[in-house]
């Protein structure tokens, strides 16, 4: 949704349950919260189920959206608090040093290297090791880099979406980034000596 004004006629429309507009939102938002959402948990099945409770929920609570923030992060909040309610019944914690396994399923794009082979097994080498740390990321972090690094998110709209304050969603992701440095300085530094 580019458009600032045609979305607020579609929320409106949301609003008095206009199932036309609910599904112009759910396919400007779908991949996006989908991507998010894949990142976030486990197994493709579970990305798929929690996406699909998110334009539920989102269906169902329209009358209670107040506008403070856009639909994008509405719809965010919704996905990360369907995400950590996940979390939590698995038995996991959610402080800074906190660490998941996950699978991540999305691949992050890759220039052409058809004609490379060599080039494109180093950049899957180091697409894996990258997807790895990010597995490895507790939910804090993870969701904090995703939101703002992929997603396009603003500071102050991811701090209001997670309600704290904006100096620990910077603090969140410079510990985000760094976690991921780490992770891939090792190979950098091999790569850079050949």
């Amino acid at each position: 949704m580019n458009d600032a004004a045609t979305e607020q006629a579609l929320v409106d429309r949301c609003r008095k349950l206009d199932v036309d507009a609910f599904g112009k939102l759910v396919d400007a938002y779908q991949g996006r919260v989908f991507g998010f959402v894949r990142r976030m948990v486990q197994k493709p099945e579970e990305a798929e189920d929690i996406t699909q409770e998110v334009f539920i929920r989102a269906f169902q609570s329209f009358e209670r959206f107040d506008g403070r923030s856009s639909v994008r992060t509405w719809l965010f909040r919704i996905a990360y608090n369907l995400c950590i309610d996940r979390s939590r019944k698995l038995g996991r914690t959610f402080d800074e040093t906190s660490i998941i396994d996950s699978e991540l399923g999305e691949e992050i794009e890759i220039s052409d290297q058809r004609w490379q082979p060599d080039q494109l097994f180093l950049d899957t080498e180091l697409m894996d090791l990258v997807e790895s740390a990010l597995a490895t990321m507790s939910d804090k972090l993870k969701s904090v880099l995703l939101l703002h690094d992929k997603e396009d998110l603003q500071y102050e709209e991811i701090a209001k979406m997670l309600g704290v304050p904006v100096g620990t969603v910077k603090s969140r992701l410079f510990l985000a980034r760094a976690h991921l440095q780490n992770a891939v300085s090792g190979y950098l530094k091999v790569d850079e000596a050949k």
